[in-house]
Protein backbone atom coordinates (compact mmCIF):
# COMPACT_ATOMS: atom_id res chain seq x y z
CA UNK A 1 0.00 0.00 0.00
CA UNK A 2 3.19 2.69 0.48
CA UNK A 3 3.64 2.29 -3.09
CA UNK A 4 0.51 2.92 -4.03
CA UNK A 5 0.63 5.91 -2.44
CA UNK A 6 3.90 7.18 -3.35
CA UNK A 7 3.27 6.85 -6.60
CA UNK A 8 -0.75 8.77 -6.77
CA UNK A 9 1.66 10.96 -4.97
CA UNK A 10 3.54 11.46 -8.42
CA UNK A 11 1.49 11.38 -10.26
CA UNK A 12 -0.59 13.92 -8.91
CA UNK A 13 2.20 16.43 -9.02
CA UNK A 14 2.90 15.58 -12.75
CA UNK A 15 -0.58 15.87 -13.88
CA UNK A 16 -0.62 19.22 -11.79
CA UNK A 17 2.56 20.39 -13.23
CA UNK A 18 0.83 19.74 -17.19
CA UNK A 19 -2.03 21.29 -16.31
CA UNK A 20 -0.86 24.51 -14.73
CA UNK A 21 1.18 24.73 -17.73
CA UNK A 22 -1.61 24.34 -20.20
CA UNK A 23 -4.56 25.35 -19.10
CA UNK A 24 -3.78 28.32 -16.55
CA UNK A 25 -2.07 31.76 -17.74
CA UNK A 26 1.30 32.58 -16.53
CA UNK A 27 0.56 35.35 -13.94
CA UNK A 28 -2.03 33.11 -12.03
CA UNK A 29 -2.85 34.11 -8.40
CA UNK A 30 -3.01 32.57 -5.73
CA UNK A 31 -5.95 32.39 -2.58
CA UNK A 32 -3.28 33.38 -0.01
CA UNK A 33 -3.06 36.70 -2.47
CA UNK A 34 -6.94 37.07 -1.64
CA UNK A 35 -9.43 37.85 1.44
CA UNK A 36 -10.25 34.46 1.85
CA UNK A 37 -6.50 33.47 2.90
CA UNK A 38 -7.50 33.36 6.04
CA UNK A 39 -10.65 31.13 6.05
CA UNK A 40 -8.32 28.74 3.77
CA UNK A 41 -5.66 28.30 6.05
CA UNK A 42 -8.13 27.73 9.32
CA UNK A 43 -10.33 25.05 7.35
CA UNK A 44 -7.46 23.17 5.90
CA UNK A 45 -5.78 23.34 9.72
CA UNK A 46 -9.41 22.41 11.00
CA UNK A 47 -9.37 19.02 8.63
CA UNK A 48 -5.76 18.15 8.95
CA UNK A 49 -6.34 18.00 13.07
CA UNK A 50 -9.28 16.20 12.48
CA UNK A 51 -7.76 13.70 10.25
CA UNK A 52 -5.20 13.15 12.44
CA UNK A 53 -7.88 12.73 15.84
CA UNK A 54 -9.63 10.46 13.45
CA UNK A 55 -6.83 8.27 12.74
CA UNK A 56 -5.27 7.99 15.61
CA UNK A 57 -7.69 7.39 18.15
CA UNK A 58 -11.09 6.52 16.36
CA UNK A 59 -9.69 3.98 13.77
CA UNK A 60 -8.38 0.78 13.87
CA UNK A 61 -5.76 0.80 12.14
CA UNK A 62 -5.52 -2.94 11.47
CA UNK A 63 -8.31 -3.18 9.29
CA UNK A 64 -7.23 -2.64 5.91
CA UNK A 65 -10.72 -1.43 4.67
CA UNK A 66 -10.96 1.11 7.48
CA UNK A 67 -7.87 2.63 6.23
CA UNK A 68 -9.07 2.83 2.70
CA UNK A 69 -12.08 4.26 2.99
CA UNK A 70 -10.46 6.88 5.61
CA UNK A 71 -8.14 7.91 2.76
CA UNK A 72 -10.69 8.22 -0.09
CA UNK A 73 -12.83 10.74 2.12
CA UNK A 74 -9.86 12.39 3.43
CA UNK A 75 -8.78 13.03 -0.17
CA UNK A 76 -12.12 13.97 -1.46
CA UNK A 77 -12.59 15.99 1.40
CA UNK A 78 -9.20 18.12 1.11
CA UNK A 79 -9.27 18.75 -2.65
CA UNK A 80 -13.07 19.17 -2.78
CA UNK A 81 -12.56 21.93 -0.29
CA UNK A 82 -9.55 23.98 -2.19
CA UNK A 83 -11.57 23.42 -5.81
CA UNK A 84 -14.51 25.38 -3.65
CA UNK A 85 -12.26 27.68 -2.67
CA UNK A 86 -10.83 28.28 -5.99
CA UNK A 87 -13.74 28.61 -7.81
CA UNK A 88 -15.13 31.03 -4.79
CA UNK A 89 -12.18 33.52 -4.38
CA UNK A 90 -10.33 32.98 -7.67
CA UNK A 91 -13.53 34.07 -10.06
CA UNK A 92 -11.70 35.50 -13.49
CA UNK A 93 -9.01 31.86 -13.39
CA UNK A 94 -9.83 28.39 -14.32
CA UNK A 95 -7.58 26.87 -11.03
CA UNK A 96 -10.47 25.13 -9.81
CA UNK A 97 -11.19 23.10 -13.06
CA UNK A 98 -7.16 21.54 -12.35
CA UNK A 99 -8.39 21.20 -8.70
CA UNK A 100 -11.47 18.74 -10.10
CA UNK A 101 -9.78 17.12 -12.84
CA UNK A 102 -6.68 15.91 -10.07
CA UNK A 103 -9.83 14.91 -7.08
CA UNK A 104 -11.05 12.61 -10.41
CA UNK A 105 -7.62 11.41 -10.91
CA UNK A 106 -6.86 10.59 -7.42
CA UNK A 107 -10.25 8.73 -7.09
CA UNK A 108 -9.93 7.12 -10.10
CA UNK A 109 -6.77 5.71 -9.07
CA UNK A 110 -7.61 5.04 -5.42
CA UNK A 111 -10.58 2.79 -6.89
CA UNK A 112 -8.72 0.74 -8.52
CA UNK A 113 -5.50 0.70 -7.63
CA UNK A 114 -5.66 0.71 -3.79
CA UNK A 115 -9.01 -0.69 -3.09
Amino acid sequence: MPFAFSLLLILLVLINIILRKYILAEGSEKISDTNGKNVNRWVKGLLVLIAICIYFFVLDTTDYSTIKWFWLIFFSVAIGFQAFMEWKYLKDSKEYIISLIILAVGLIYICLFIF
